[in-house]
């Protein structure tokens, strides 16, 4: 696929993923036109001041649950990263239908904009909440997957086709433990859950560039998940802040002490491919079948979970990984 006759949409694009997709996006790949479409015009101008203000780049104020507005951004695009949503658990908890009106309905409105627009491409970010969700969130991202998958079966005479990418936690984002514990880490005292906790882990680079890569394969109607480690949360509080005492505040509401971003009901139409599994519809006549040419069937059972991981993150590890932030969080940068 060449880029740079592409027009790339992205939806929630001032957060943490949207910027470094459209960095790097801009830095390598160099596409005609980016449009960031969000809603909040302050962070659409500090991202602009910061150095995000190429000729290429087109700021768009607009709710995914606008469909109007959603349909107006996208005449002439070809590809649409759709990032936006409501993530912050407690949040979706104590405002449900919130979450709903951006994260489902928001998520059809993207769908049917780009039908209706002729977009060529739609890939949506999902989350290992969708797995056997446990709270609002994980409920409605597993609705917002199950509408862009099953809208391929639809598109009729469109030429649209609509994906998914599901990973865990990004390391340093926007709720992500890691700012907590550095501020946590003065005080000799870190919070956690459990300390049997585990959980996926990536960087927000790999995230960006497995969503890429995914783009250029899609056929319409997979869910890609990356192969990434697991880490221990007690492990990560240890590289942090190895001295300080560790408080168990036992599980939050809505939070799973292990994560799942492969159930085994789903690994009966899964293949196993050397950096990442696909999770193919169950009910496709309109899907090509040519990931089964390129990967293995996972075993009859299979769940991916970070539990019984085969990659697991050691201690020394973890301290690399996480050194780039405790230098921003030092300077300012990470709060």
């Amino acid at each position: 696929m060449n880029w740079k006759e592409q027009v790339v949409l992205v939806t929630g694009g001032t957060g943490s993923f949207g910027k470094k997709f459209i960095r790097i996006l801009m830095d390598e790949y160099q596409p005609k036109k980016i449009i960031i479409y969000s809603r909040d015009e302050l962070k659409q101008h500090e991202m602009r001041t910061a150095g995000y203000d190429h000729p290429n780049l087109r700021y768009f104020i607009g709710d995914v649950r606008d469909l109007e507005r959603m349909k107006r951004a996208m005449q002439g695009v070809d590809i649409v990263v759709h990032a936006a949503a409501l993530k912050q658990v407690p949040a979706c908890e104590y405002n449900p239908m919130e979450a709903i009106k951006t994260n489902i309905l928001g998520s059809s409105n993207v769908v049917n904009a780009a039908l209706d627009s002729g977009v060529k491409k739609v890939l949506a970010l999902s989350t290992d909440k969708a797995v056997s969700p446990v709270n609002l969130y994980g409920a409605t991202k597993l609705a917002a997957e199950k509408l862009v998958v099953q809208s391929n079966a639809y598109a009729g005479k469109y030429a649209t086709r609509l994906s998914c990418v599901r990973y865990g936690n990004v390391v340093g984002s926007r709720g992500s433990v890691v700012p907590v514990f550095l501020r946590q880490r003065d005080s000799g005292k870190l919070s956690i859950t459990d300390d049997r906790m585990t959980r996926f882990w990536l960087s927000l680079e790999q995230g960006v560039r497995f969503v890429i890569k995914n783009i250029e394969h899609m056929q319409g109607g997979e869910v890609f998940v990356p192969k990434i480690p697991s880490m221990k949360v007690i492990d990560l509080a240890k590289a942090i802040a190895p001295d300080a005492e560790l408080d168990i505040i036992g599980i939050r509401p809505g939070e799973k002490l292990h994560e799942m971003m492969i159930s085994r009901d789903e690994s009966r139409s899964t293949i196993e491919l050397d950096d990442m599994y696909v999770v193919l519809p169950v009910e496709a006549f309109w899907f090509g079948g040519e990931w089964q040419e390129k990967g293995q069937p996972v075993p009859d059972g299979f769940r991916y979970a970070s539990d019984d991981n085969t990659e697991w993150l050691e201690l020394d590890e973890i301290k690399k990984i996480i050194a780039p932030f405790e230098e921003d969080f030092a300077q300012g940068k990470l709060t």
